[in-house]
């Protein structure tokens, strides 16, 4: 497996996410004084929040480190976290629910690839679309590019052999997901077990041929023979190769926003899903090591401990289902080997690596002060005063 996998793995999953709870926010009628003060602002101060949060430069240095993929719901644990970075709340079933949209949108990026190089363009039309939805906010931006140069500096050096090797690392860790999104099978690109159709037509990896032609060639490297053959997809040569640079255009369309025209986003449990989680089940009690990992993630991300709000204001909850009913069904009748549930963590090895995580911590902001009105300042993640 690659040891530079886990930062592509984060970035475009957590630019799923941002599509899908921007699409949600603007979809969701906001009750009260809320709607009152504007959706707009409540939108774009709930998704700054949340940015901020992905963004931070001490998260990101340690994301950007050579170190192996966590487990499913060792990843899933720091979603959470992320998703909850500002005023905004998901049940779990609504928390689940996003999850699977994520993943398996990345997943069908994945496949998709014409080469495994053009995941760094599918990461880059996260990014861009990411920095859209902050462009206001100066301080925020710079985080984003400055996580543009990270990937430049990081990926550009790399054969195309390590991309396969990343590629093959991300396609074994969605080999088990075949969850049915609406989308996919109203576009008719996912079968009704939850496997993805993938496309025999359109353009051929850039720096390759049509298929069609069999060249022959003598031990002196000399061309001596031709042939052609017919093939069933109709295949095209790209114009040009997409821009690698922090800007430009990425040509390739995979990574962009699917939600931006308003479309139902619900997701089902495949039958072979279904008989997998009957089946057998997958050793949850990550190593010890593993979870001192997952620990300094999730401090970086707002602590280990997500705390409610003191008082009667428990933070804008957010239902990714049409109605409260279809999220408590959901809750209901999800496998319970499926379901991600939050995972409570204590480092107990290494002390001299605690000791130097804990001064990180020390030095670390993970988003910016705002004054608090009632006493709740110490989390500067649970409420947005301003709104």
């Amino acid at each position: 497996m690659s040891a530079r996998t886990l930062p592509l793995l984060f970035l475009n999953l957590g630019g799923e996410m941002l599509y899908i709870l921007d699409q949600r926010l603007r979809a969701q009628s906001i009750p009260g004084e809320k709607a009152r003060k504007g959706e707009r602002l409540f939108v774009f101060a709930v998704m700054n929040d949340i940015i901020t949060t992905m963004f931070n430069k001490k998260f990101m240095e340690e994301l950007f480190k050579p170190q192996e993929l966590y487990s499913k719901k060792a990843l899933r644990t720091v979603y959470d976290r992320l998703a909850h970075a500002s005023i905004m709340r998901l049940n779990q079933a609504s928390m689940d629910k996003l999850y699977d949209l994520m993943t398996m949108a990345f997943k069908y990026q994945v496949l998709l690839c014409p080469r495994p190089k053009d995941l760094l363009l599918v990461t880059f039309n996260h990014l861009d679309a990411i920095k859209d939805f902050i462009h206001d906010s100066p301080g925020i931006l710079n985080q984003v590019d400055e996580t543009f140069r990270q990937l430049i500096e990081t990926y550009s050096c790399l054969s195309a052999g390590e991309f396969q090797l990343i590629r093959q690392t991300l396609l074994i860790f969605f080999q088990d997901m075949h969850i049915r999104v609406s989308i996919f099978l109203k576009d008719k690109v996912q079968n009704s077990n939850g496997r993805f159709v993938l496309p025999i037509s359109g353009p051929v990896p850039w720096g390759t041929e049509v298929p069609g032609l069999i060249r022959m060639f003598n031990r002196n490297g000399d061309e001596v023979k031709r042939t052609e053959f017919t093939t069933d997809g109709n295949y095209v040569t790209p114009q040009r190769e997409g821009s690698f640079d922090l800007y430009g255009d990425r040509v390739l369309k995979l990574g962009t926003n699917m939600y931006s025209v308003s479309r139902p986003v619900e997701t089902h449990m495949s039958g072979s899903s279904k008989n997998l989680a009957s089946q057998a089940k997958e050793n949850l009690t990550p190593n010890p090591l593993a979870k001192e990992e997952l620990n300094f993630l999730a401090r970086l991300l707002g602590g280990l401990d997500v705390k409610t709000p003191g008082g009667s204001e428990t933070g804008f909850r957010l239902n990714l289902f049409t109605t409260d009913e279809e999220e408590e069904h959901a809750a209901l009748t999800r496998p319970e080997e499926l379901s991600y549930k939050v995972i409570d963590i204590e480092a107990t090895q290494e002390p001299g690596r605690r000791a130097e995580l804990s001064r990180i911590l020390g030095e670390l902001e993970v988003a910016e002060p705002r004054p608090a009105s009632s006493g709740k300042g110490e989390d500067l993640l649970a409420l947005m005063d301003g709104l």
